[in-house]
């Protein structure tokens, strides 16, 4: 009888130390002190290069805070996220910070989820429910605008091509929204034609320049500048024009300020980028959380209509919001917006620069 309580124990005390995979998405799971408060992260996917740093953000101050978290990625996996999250809140988080696969698939565990008593954060992409506590975000319009003017700012005429991101990811729509604000008055002059406007799935580089390749085959090479919606999918879309001898020469717009991207600025390929200073906007979630699971006002917040943040006239209610601001960078500033701000190294930006046309070290 010993015995059997013996093994008994131990299979409880490896289930209770695991760090398990739940349908195929990956578990982990970090403890604070007893009854602290369980806080889970759902992310879409860590193909995108932000996701995993801001998962070990986010995981690191709430653990200084003493929270428990639980952290899965879905793998861009619509359905498998929505099971993950209704598996985190059976394991009694009391708040879920979400980076959302789908933005309409997402709604229904959140909401949920949400109606079980568990605060919701929807992380940057908008959850499309009212449902939710909070959505944080940078001022995604802005985004659009920021990286029209960039392109315009080089190439004010002649044959553009559009290359929006993920067809699922609210954001995508918000950034195209400013983009077109920012170009419509140039294209109904007859100054821009569009010859080709495409979404790039899952933000995948490999998609982009697969776009890019059929763009610049079906035109016969006359593109004069290309609106991408991010670094991963203009670095893509890089590789189909220099290919064909055009990088450089064809200004191209990116987002996030990603280490490829500073680099590929300083290198004079990529036209722009947006720098979205996320170690703001993960600080930010953890507080919310913690003021949510103790019950705490938020007056940062701000309401704003579904239908106005998902440009669907057709939604109804509202969504408690906040909003960070954006900055738009080339190569004159991104040595002191990116790199002097130590959001990017030095020394990975500028590796393949002679030190004679390198700005000084900061």
């Amino acid at each position: 009888m010993k015995r059997w309580l013996t093994v008994l124990l131990v299979v409880l005390l490896g289930v209770c130390l695991v760090v398990a995979t739940f349908a195929g998405g990956k578990t982990e799971t970090k403890k604070g002190k007893a009854g602290a408060i369980k806080i889970g992260l759902s992310f879409s996917d860590f193909a995108t290069e932000r996701w995993p740093v801001e998962q070990a953000l986010l995981t690191k101050l709430a653990y200084e805070k003493g929270a428990q978290v639980i952290s899965q990625v879905a793998n861009h996996d619509a359905k498998l996220q929505n099971d993950q999250i209704e598996n985190m809140v059976l394991q009694g988080v009391d708040v879920l910070i979400i980076v959302a696969e789908d933005g309409d698939a997402c709604a229904t565990a959140a909401a949920a989820a949400h109606d079980a008593g568990v605060k919701v954060i929807a992380y940057d992409r908008l959850i499309k429910t009212p449902k939710i506590d909070a959505y944080i975000s940078f001022d995604n319009v802005e985004v659009g605008r920021a990286q029209a003017r960039g392109v315009l700012a080089v190439k004010n005429s002649g044959n553009f091509v559009l290359l929006g991101g993920s067809p699922t990811d609210n954001n995508a729509h918000l950034f195209r929204k400013g983009q077109i604000e920012v170009l419509q008055p140039l294209i109904d002059k007859g100054q821009i034609k569009i010859v080709a406007d495409q979404w790039v799935e899952n933000w995948e580089p490999s998609n982009a320049l697969k776009l890019m390749e059929n763009i610049l085959t079906a035109v016969n090479n006359k593109v004069d500048a290309v609106v991408a919606s991010n670094d991963g999918t203009a670095l893509g879309a890089l590789q189909a024009l220099k290919a064909q001898g055009l990088a450089g020469k064809v200004p191209i717009s990116g987002q996030d300020a990603t280490e490829a991207g500073c680099k590929s600025i300083v290198e004079g390929e990529l036209t722009m980028t947006v720098f979205k200073d996320v170690r703001k906007l993960s600080p930010l979630a953890i507080d919310l959380a913690i003021k949510f699971a103790k019950g705490e006002k938020v007056p940062e917040l701000k309401m704003y209509k579904l239908s106005d943040l998902t440009l669907d006239p057709k939604r109804t209610g509202e969504v408690a919001c906040y909003f960070l601001p954006v900055v738009q960078v080339d190569k004159n500033n991104v040595y002191d917006v990116v790199i002097k701000s130590g959001f990017q190294k030095y020394d990975a930006v500028y590796r393949d620069i002679p030190p004679e046309k390198r700005p000084p070290r900061p």
